[in-house]
């Protein structure tokens, strides 16, 4: 027990001294870029980006933690004292800051002393506690500071989604009260009239399906379209007989292939396909069959057979298993466990990315007049069987198109920054455009608008490393090394694709 709590105000203690190295790098890089010639109102960008790779921890995080320490060291003596002395923990610390950013300067530090003057006062306090009197004290101080505080909030709404378990996620809504009041009782309404109709699902499943179905404007919850993007590698390319059979359809020599799927802009959804695992020269058995004419070779059925437990990436959620990936495009096609698609179902595949003008437009199968169907795309991406990477390509341009956009996307999945999980916004030249960098597959990654943000400020520099082949190097995969303003330097590899062969 002496122990643990011994510890525990060590990991308090440690909180204070980071929070004061956080303020003095602030002020130091600010200092720096304003030599630089940076604009007054972007100073102190990319600090918080620093802070988060030195904690190991995402540039939101990275933030949050810079925020906390220029508060508690510049305008919250009493609460970093507190802190410091292992009294308050860091979150506990964190919210005294959080709970008083609508106050002023002035009034901010009279809260300081009232709380956190007295240490004893602090003893068994809890976060509800402590959050209740941070309130009364600036509702008395401060009325009006509550009405702000209340308009900033609104100017924060948003929408997000997160992973959860079983392959399942949180979209999750921060709204103004009365919106998100009147957007659950029309759900209830809904669920109510449908259940006084005889509808079988339970309330939680009729509310459920009701959000996508309003949100989406789809017939019902599970016509999600879905677009298969299917990584491939030459000798799958040149092996099959009419050009259409996906790899892993029969169990041919040569025949391989891996699964990823990024969403193409514009699409609600995509997933990969597990596919043959084996590498080149390896045989594999079906686990997709065919979505075009039959190949006269193949052994397993067009979404059947019995094929290996390679995983799937779904963008957006990360690894799925394979069976439920299968499941997906089997319901989206309208099959069952043991349906073969109708001849309708054949659709015509696409030029891989690094053919014709780049665009790549997925071809969508044709739905039979006797069934609705969810749309269901296929696109070929091709893999080198030896180091794992997608073929390159490269443009004069200096926008990365259309096709060098989604490949660079389906080899990165997330922005790139160590540490950082963030949903991919920008396509970004890791050699800047204007220094000569090529607008290509190598001098590419994806980051998000934050992180890309950051590498402006003065003093951060990125390089890729070139991709080897032998696996007794560094890495096979794309290598990005980045140096910060401190000459601090980060390795970022790109995650293996599902089923990669040069991945052991």
């Amino acid at each position: 027990m002496d122990l643990l709590r011994v510890l525990e105000e060590l990991k308090s203690a440690a909180a204070a001294v980071q929070a004061r190295a956080a303020a003095v790098l602030d002020a130091s890089q600010r200092r720096a870029q304003s030599r630089a010639g940076v604009p007054a109102a972007h100073l102190g960008r990319g600090v918080g980006a620093q802070i988060a790779l030195a904690r190991r921890d995402s540039p939101h995080r990275g933030n949050r933690h810079l925020g906390l320490g220029k508060a508690l060291v510049h305008e919250m003596p009493h609460t970093l004292a507190a802190l410091a002395s292992g009294v308050l923990s860091e979150w506990r610390a964190t919210l005294l800051v959080r709970e008083t950013a609508c106050l002023d300067l002035e009034d901010r530090h009279r809260v300081d002393e009232l709380i956190c003057k007295d240490p004893d006062s602090l003893d068994g306090l809890g976060d509800r506690k402590l959050i209740a009197r941070i309130r009364s004290i600036t509702q008395a101080i401060d009325p009006a500071s509550q009405v702000r505080r209340n308009a900033k909030a609104v100017s924060d709404r948003y929408v997000s989604c997160r992973p959860a378990p079983d392959t399942m996620c949180f979209v999750t809504g921060l709204l103004p009260v009365a919106q998100g009041v009147a957007v659950y009782a029309a759900l209830s309404r809904a669920a109510d009239s449908l259940r006084a109709s005889g509808d079988a699902r339970s309330r939680g499943q009729i509310m459920a399906d009701t959000l996508v179905e309003r949100v989406t404007g789809q017939a019902t919850a599970d016509r999600v379209p879905v677009e298969v993007q299917l990584v491939i590698t030459d000798q799958t390319l040149f092996t099959g007989r009419h050009g259409e059979t996906v790899p892993g359809g029969d169990a041919s020599p040569g025949r391989t292939g891996a699964p990823v799927a990024p969403v193409a802009p514009g699409r609600l959804s995509g997933v990969g396909v597990p596919v043959a695992p084996g590498g080149p020269g390896r045989s594999g058995t079906g686990s997709l069959g065919t979505l075009g004419p039959w190949d006269a070779g193949g052994t397993a059925g067009p979404l059947g057979g019995s094929g290996g437990d390679a995983p799937a990436y779904f963008p957006g959620y990360g690894i799925v298993p394979g069976a439920w990936a299968r499941d997906l495009i089997r319901s989206a096609l309208g099959l069952g466990n043991n349906q073969q698609p109708p001849p309708a179902a054949a659709s015509r595949q696409e030029s891989p990315p690094g053919a014709g003008d780049g665009a790549g437009a997925g071809a969508q199968a044709s739905a039979p007049p006797d069934q609705q169907r969810t749309p269901v795309t296929l696109r070929r991406l091709y893999l080198d069987p030896v180091s794992g990477e997608l073929t390159a390509m490269e443009s004069k341009a200096r926008a990365f198109p259309a096709g060098l956009a989604r490949m660079i996307r389906t080899r990165d999945q997330t922005c790139r920054t160590p540490w950082c999980d963030a949903p991919i916004r920008h396509i970004d030249h890791i050699e800047p455009h204007a220094e000569g960098g090529r607008t290509s597959y190598a001098n590419g990654q994806g980051l998000c608008e934050a992180c890309n943000q950051a590498k402006e400020a003065p003093g951060w520099n990125s390089s890729s490393i070139p991709v080897s082949s032998r696996r007794n190097d560094v890495s096979p995969r794309h290598t990005v090394r980045t140096t910060t303003p401190t000459g601090h330097t980060y390795i970022s590899t790109a995650p293996p694709l599902p089923g990669n062969p040069a991945v052991t």
